[in-house]
């Protein structure tokens, strides 16, 4: 079987609360998947097909291909399946392979002992076929492959990917408490900025919604910047398919004359980290970067997006210094943003209620682990009577 030619079961996972965005990128892409996750979506293709997943989804983690399904109720029964598969047919003896695993199974305490199990196994399948195996270890930069066990069900997959699609690959230097590059995606498609007026984004720190914003507007895709993918090392693979791919991409870049994106900082770090991580990105010369504090911010002429990730007081700050903050952002979209939508994303609901403006939506993001809001505010020019209750935007589960 060549994977990059034969059909099988694709999984796309992605961070929780993220499938809603990862839908909307494949619909574009006219994609229907066959089922939706919280977290990732099922599909049916090639290998083949997992390259253009790969290069342009923005919200996604991993782009996994389904090599062969079967019954386990112990790691030995998950050796012997996997042992019989033809490995030396995907993975060459002089390669490098490493080994993932989402295991939910009552003999299992440690994935690492089940890694080492089907690591094992795909060695010696090699091993036994042409006499030498390839080296292995827990770097994700050549041949990687997945299994998922759960209850009495096992699967094996390659995952496309190899390290996660989540990281776009232009963030040189990260900055203090980032957002990863997919969760920023994610919030500045759930803004629904048309990607022709302004978008704004004080405390911007390293810029990644700022970037991301760009990168959505201009279209240009992750596969432009990260270069290394997991399903270049499989046998079977053909450079020509992945260039053909790649000439897309850059077809599909477009200029929008007139684009503004200002990110603003009171750190001079902060916009420095941002000027190195625009122009990786390839649009330093489309974002407008300046050393300020929030509060004297230019706001462009309305309409346009403004957009908000302050500390949440949980990994810096102390939430009570915070609640000043958090009064000013709503005092400033107030009075110097009419005509805007606005957006403050946090992972403090508490100090979200010192923000004083009635949101229209809060839409549910985890940040890591922390259970965070994006709320969105209509910054009416003028006045307008506010609505009785929120209106609640929660992605299905």
């Amino acid at each position: 079987m060549n994977p990059f030619t034969t059909p099988s079961k694709i999984i796309i996972t992605c961070n929780s609360r993220l499938s809603p965005f990862l839908l909307e990128e494949l619909t574009a892409m006219g994609i229907v998947p066959e089922q939706i996750f919280s977290s990732g979506v099922e599909l049916r293709g090639t290998m083949t097909d997992c390259i253009r997943l790969n290069l342009m989804l923005r919200c996604a983690s991993q782009v996994l291909y389904s090599l062969k399904s079967f019954p386990a109720n112990r790691p030995e029964d998950v050796y012997q399946q996997v042992v019989a598969y033809p490995w030396q047919n995907l993975i060459a003896s002089n390669g490098y392979l490493s080994v993932t695993s989402t295991v939910y199974h009552f003999t299992v305490n440690n994935n690492l002992f089940v890694n080492v199990k089907v690591k094992d196994a795909i060695a010696d399948r090699i091993r036994r076929e042409m006499g030498e195996r390839p080296d292995s270890g827990p770097g994700l930069d050549h041949t990687v492959i997945h299994l998922y066990w759960k209850e009495e069900q096992a699967e094996i997959f390659i995952d496309t990917a190899g390290h996660s699609l989540s990281r776009h690959g232009y963030r040189k230097i990260p900055g203090e408490a980032p957002m990863l590059e997919g969760l920023a995606s994610a919030v500045v498609m759930a803004t629904r900025w048309d990607g022709t007026t302004p978008f704004v984004n004080p405390m911007c720190g390293s810029s990644t919604i700022a970037i991301e914003a760009i990168l959505i507007a201009t279209n240009r895709y992750p596969g432009l910047v990260h270069t290394n993918y997991s399903f270049m090392h499989v046998l079977g693979y053909e450079k020509e398919s992945y260039a053909a791919e790649m000439e897309k991409l850059k077809g599909m870049v477009k200029e929008i004359p007139g684009l503004t994106v200002l990110a603003t900082d009171n750190r001079e770090d902060a916009i420095h980290i941002s000027r190195i991580n625009a122009a990786a990105a390839g649009v330093d010369h489309l974002l407008k970067l300046e050393v300020c504090d929030f509060t004297e911010t230019e706001i462009p002429p309305a309409p346009g997006v403004i957009c908000f990730n302050p500390p949440y007081g949980e990994r810096m700050g102390d939430t009570a210094a915070l609640e000043n903050t958090y009064s000013q952002l709503g005092d400033f979209m107030k009075t110097k943003c009419q005509g805007y939508m606005g957006y403050i994303f946090t992972g403090n609901l508490d100090l979200a209620k010192k923000i004083g403006l009635k949101a229209k939506r809060r839409i549910e993001f985890y940040n890591a682990k922390l259970d965070c809001r994006l709320l969105e505010y209509e910054l009416y020019q003028g006045t307008r009577r506010e609505p009785k209750t929120d209106v609640i935007d929660t992605p299905a589960e």
